[in-house]
């Protein structure tokens, strides 16, 4: 009879994802080192029940390497599960958790698209200014269109927000719009300069 050798699994087999029971890879996710987490990341992220739990980790990630980690390979599997998970993220208190969020859903335009309406109704005015931030670096065909709905707001930082949004990607049918906006703000000067330059940009004088 043969002798069979022994097989010895390979570095991409180490990293293959292994989830036997509920919470084992939010259990590797909670590893007390940044180099645990990172490489469970790795572990985890090609399996459907790994990327939802890295959905989970993320707002509780506080090491930046980690964090960044978890991002890319949520960019990389990127679907509409993954974008409904990170959109919730818009209204967190931390900053650096806000901005985590615009970056993924930024290279998501397809699966974002179907939520930026209820985004731009939403009654909290702070998550109206980030979905007009996140419409400013989206970069799918109808973000100028959304933003022109977003310049209609009548509160003023989402309207600022929509400004420059409008000054980085609005096409020739914003400049008029832009026009308009500081009669319907009288008394703020920077949104009058803000849509100023952003029409004067657009008609390129």
């Amino acid at each position: 009879m043969p002798l069979i050798k022994a097989r010895h699994s390979g570095p991409e087999e180490d990293l293959a994802p292994v989830i036997t029971r509920p919470g084992d890879a939010d259990a590797l996710l909670a590893a007390p080192t940044a180099s645990e987490r990172r490489a469970a990341v790795r572990r985890l992220e090609d399996s459907v029940e790994g990327q939802a739990a890295l959905c989970r980790r993320l707002p509780d990630e506080t090491a930046a390497s980690v964090r960044e980690a978890i991002l890319a390979a949520l960019i990389r599997h990127r679907s509409p599960a993954i974008a409904a998970a990170l959109l919730p993220l818009l209204r967190s208190e931390d900053p650096a958790l806000r901005n985590a969020a615009i970056e993924g859903l930024a290279e998501m335009p397809d699966e974002v698209a179907p939520h930026i309406e209820a985004l731009l109704a939403d009654p909290d005015s702070d998550v109206r200014i980030f979905a007009a931030n996140l419409l400013g670096v989206l970069p799918h065909v109808r973000a100028g269109e959304w933003l022109l709905a977003a310049l209609s707001d009548d509160h003023v930082n989402v309207c600022g927000a929509a400004i420059d949004g409008l000054a980085e990607i609005g096409g020739p049918d914003a400049a008029d719009a832009l026009d308009a906006v500081p009669g319907r703000f009288p008394g703020h000067r920077f949104i009058a300069f803000a849509a100023g330059v952003a029409a004067r940009r657009i008609r390129g004088c």
